[in-house]
């Protein structure tokens, strides 16, 4: 089954989460004093959601086969936390769509690092002129939304 259109409108309702979820922590965390507060609360409620959608799935015996995996794998979490937190504490400062902007930015050329040289088992998909000129003409695209 090819599923190009449900992961198309799954990575769309992704990425319109960021934000938000950039807005709220940060709200959050403006009002209980620290970025940490609220980024505890947002990864308990998160860890409950995966929790759930383990059992739900009925995938919880996937857990067994974590200790033998590379342990670099794990880094995920870190950026995640990095993530979270540093949006948590720099949006109230700097402005929600400020820090997303930033965020897309380093996406996109993470993105296409990744994919050029295959990093991290991905599907190497090398970064030709063209590639680039749609990035950077994204990228043109994400300024151009923050400008006055």
């Amino acid at each position: 089954m090819h599923s190009t259109p449900v992961y198309i409108l799954l990575m769309l309702a992704a990425g319109f989460g960021i934000p938000m979820l950039a807005a709220l922590n940060a709200s959050l965390g403006t009002r209980l004093g620290t970025p940490f507060a609220a980024g505890t609360i947002l990864f308990c409620v998160a860890l409950s959601a995966a929790v759930v959608m383990l059992f739900v799935t009925g995938s919880a015996s996937a857990l067994a086969k974590a200790p033998a995996q590379p342990k670099h794998l794990f880094l995920a979490g870190l950026l995640v936390a990095f993530y979270v937190l540093t949006v948590t504490w720099v949006a109230p400062r700097f402005g929600v769509g400020n820090a997303v902007f930033f965020v897309l930015l380093g996406q996109l050329a993470s993105a296409a690092l990744i994919d050029h040289f295959g990093l991290f088992g991905a599907r190497v998909s090398p970064l030709s002129l063209t590639r680039a000129g749609g990035i950077a003409l994204m990228a043109s695209g994400v300024w151009l939304t923050q400008q006055a």
